[in-house]
């Protein structure tokens, strides 16, 4: 994939017209691969034997990984592929993959690929919300772990089987293969690795000839309200920011990466997973449940030494944990950077963590709908506080002053407006038409929802989101989802839903609540009832404020920054008071600067502990006297 040309590689592109002169070279001639079949087919060729994944099924110390080699990997995405074209799945069929973090996910989601369509599901939501994504989707087939290996998941497994007519057929990934195969309805079950010895692996039987907009994934996008939203990614989205990320990152050359963030979150699985793969380095993938377990976090820094790890992708929410768990003497001098995203990361956080163990990290930007890079920093360039740094080649983005779903004008260098995107990695929009409707601007321009604005170097600086999602931890979950069951409470006339920021988590939901007259219900009380009417674990608020009356704009709506604002109040003066810190905190919204907060101290001596206690909240910090 090589190409002869006389701009400068992608991992030196510095400036804005580095970029132009880099995209010169026509995006087919520079990237020639169309799928993520071909990635591996490419990767398998050029590595043979090596490891392409490496296991550690417990992450204690100086455990011996299970090894696949890129050989392997792809002949056991063939006997996927090669099972479901038997089962008489077609490219528009759909598969849903329910597995925690282990090497059959690869093999089950490169494989379906390959065969029809990769629905990867978030095992950890509740059975009746992974129903609506398969039925949504129309999967034929769910991928999951047997009942010995995880009772509680083949209970959902059982209730979901119930609740998706449209399911045929049951894939069990089992520790035990001799195991006699349990019943589940009328699906037809099969053992995946009995199943997949059947297969050829040297080829697809289908000789499935790949065009860039096949779709090869379904990806839902976080909360519902009843009826999922699933993104459709396609095969040229993938392999356009698979090759990207190879060439953009190449001087780092090979080496090993911890692979530890789920395979149904989009970084995880393009830029953390086949885009690592393609570029020839080694994911260590550290039990089934990754960052969640608490051996991965207690061993990080034994397990980078170990095996040398140069870099790895997180998300803030971990980077917070791991700053408590000492080097205790493991020589990680060999980690050069972290990639934090999913979710905004804290200044404080960022600058603590950097001076602790003298690693870099680095402020990526990118969503579902963008197969999970919009933008990053190049290389060594150095970008300004805050920013996430230029677009990705061939791609276009502008920030814009918006009238509904058309462009009113152009947005100058630091002038804030919505961030709109188009290129060859934004996605071909949601399964769902009526989904469209409201984030095409101008049929051409792909929403993101976000707020910001770009400097004259061509820099991206994000400062809120016009879009209301609550980002907690990495999860999305929309603010309906709390508000719909809360306002059919009988003594409830308004519930609004915002985030309230959060050291360790960077958002949890919260919200705020106006009563109908004459009516009276304690706070507590209504966050039971949350709790048994939202279907949706992690969007049950942590907190519920009754308050007289709701702030509104001058044109009737509720102006949700000023809740954020008390809400924002509300978590600092908590988190301080807690630590016997009396304070007295405001907070606003500033358009350059995003959310602020002004803590004055009643102790100015205890400043230095204020700074620690809350440089993990994700907004910009003033102290004042």
């Amino acid at each position: 994939m090589e190409v002869e040309t006389d701009c400068p590689p992608a991992a030196s592109l510095l400036t804005r017209e580095d970029l132009e002169q880099f995209e010169a070279v026509p995006l087919r001639q520079r990237y020639p691969w169309l799928s993520s079949f071909e990635l591996l087919s490419h990767a398998a060729r050029k590595f043979g034997d090596d490891p392409a994944l490496s296991y550690l099924p417990t992450a204690v110390r100086d455990e011996e990984p299970i090894h696949i080699s890129y050989r392997q990997l792809l002949g056991r995405v063939c006997q996927m592929a090669n099972l479901l074209h038997a089962l008489d799945f077609g490219t528009q069929d759909a598969v849903a993959i329910l597995l925690p973090m282990i090497p059959q996910a690869h093999i089950a989601l490169w494989g379906s690929q390959a065969a029809g369509i990769a629905s990867p599901i978030n095992p950890l939501l509740e059975p009746e919300h992974i129903a609506e994504i398969i039925n949504t989707t129309g999967a034929r087939a769910l991928v999951a772990p047997g009942r010995e290996d995880s009772a509680e998941m083949w209970q959902k497994v059982q209730r979901i089987s119930e609740m998706a007519p449209g399911l045929e057929h049951l894939i069990l990934v089992r520790r035990d293969s001799q195991a006699p195969l349990p019943e589940c309805g009328a699906l037809k079950v099969c053992d995946l690795n009995e199943a997949l010895s059947g297969q050829p692996a040297d080829r697809l039987v289908s000789n499935r000839q790949f065009r860039a907009e096949d779709i090869a994934a379904y990806f839902h996008t976080g909360g519902t309200t009843g009826r999922p939203k699933v993104a459709r990614l396609t095969h040229g989205n993938i392999a356009f920011v698979a090759q990207n990320y190879a060439e953009r990152t190449i001087d780092k050359g090979r080496f090993t990466t911890l692979a530890a963030l789920p395979l149904f979150h989009i970084y995880g699985t393009v830029p953390a997973g086949i885009a690592t793969l393609f570029a020839g380095r080694r994911l260590l993938m550290m039990t089934a449940t990754g960052f969640r377990n608490p051996n991965v976090i207690q061993n990080c820094w034994h397990h980078v030494a170990r095996f040398q790890i140069k870099g790895f992708a997180t998300v803030p929410t971990v980077l917070a944990l791991l700053l408590q768990v000492p080097a205790d003497g493991e020589n990680i001098s060999c980690l050069q950077d972290i990639t934090s995203g999913s979710a905004p990361l804290p200044s404080g956080l960022k600058a603590a963590f950097e001076e602790k163990f003298q690693v870099s990290v680095i402020n990526g930007y990118g969503m579902t709908e963008s197969t999970g890079i919009l933008n990053r920093p190049f290389g060594s360039c150095e970008v300004p506080a805050g920013s996430v740094g230029m677009r990705l080649p061939y791609m276009e983005l502008k920030v814009a002053d918006l009238d509904g779903n058309r462009i009113r004008r152009s947005c100058g260098a630091g002038e804030v407006g919505s961030v709109l995107v188009r290129g060859p990695h934004i996605f071909a929009g949601y399964l769902n038409p009526t989904d469209n409707e409201k984030v095409w601007v101008e049929h051409r321009w792909f929403n993101t929802g976000d707020l910001g604005f770009l400097d004259a170097a061509g820099n991206l600086t994000l400062t809120g989101r016009a879009k209301d999602l609550i980002i907690r931890g990495g999860h999305n979950i929309d603010p309906a989802l709390i508000e719909d069951p809360l306002s059919r409470h009988p003594a409830v006339a308004m519930a609004v839903a915002i985030g309230q920021p959060d050291a360790e988590t960077g958002e949890l939901p919260a919200a705020f609540v106006t009563l109908c007259a004459a009516e009276s219900v304690s706070e507590e009380s209504l966050l039971k009832y949350c709790r048994e009417h939202i279907s949706e674990r992690a969007a049950v608020p942590k907190r519920i404020e009754i308050i007289k009356e709701m702030p509104l704009t001058a044109v009737g709506k509720v102006f949700k920054p000023e809740l954020r604002n008390r809400a924002t109040e509300f978590a600092l003066t908590v988190k301080l008071q807690n630590a016997d810190i009396e304070a007295r905190v405001s907070a606003w919204h500033d358009p350059q600067r995003g959310l602020v907060a002004s803590v004055a101290l009643d102790n100015a001596d205890l400043r230095l502990q204020a700074e620690q206690l809350l440089r993990g909240f994700p907004l910009t910090l003033e102290f004042r006297d």
